[in-house]
């Protein structure tokens, strides 16, 4: 699969096949640093709430908005990479069925019509 031209003819697709996977990569990657970060908050929160003192329940307050926000990041990043995606898998699909006409001799086979 690596190496796999996504659209485009020779070199030109596989340019653009890495830059589609390099920002698949930097999508993930910030979701995943997000994800972290949400565990490290989550911890805090957990221990804030044993310790049931005033001031560490109210500072829960604004740990949970913070968790909140970074989980609409996260879902934000999640839709912008599924919309990619498809975008990409559209484009594949129009540069095969483009390649394949452009071959001499080759035959597109129809659907049989009832």
């Amino acid at each position: 699969m690596e190496g796999e031209s996504f659209s485009g003819h020779g070199n030109g697709g596989q340019l653009e096949s890495n830059k589609v996977l390099q920002g698949f990569q930097k999508s993930f990657v910030q979701a995943q640093s997000i994800l972290d970060q949400n565990r490290l908050l989550i911890n805090e929160i957990n221990q804030n709430h044993e310790s049931r003192a005033a001031g560490n329940l109210g500072r829960n307050v604004g740990l949970i908005r913070e968790l909140n926000d970074n989980i609409r990041r996260v879902a934000d990043l999640y839709a912008d990479l599924s919309a990619s995606f498809a975008k990409s898998a559209e484009a594949s699909s129009e540069g095969d069925s483009s390649r394949a006409a452009a071959r001499p001799g080759h035959k597109r086979n129809r659907p049989l019509q009832s």
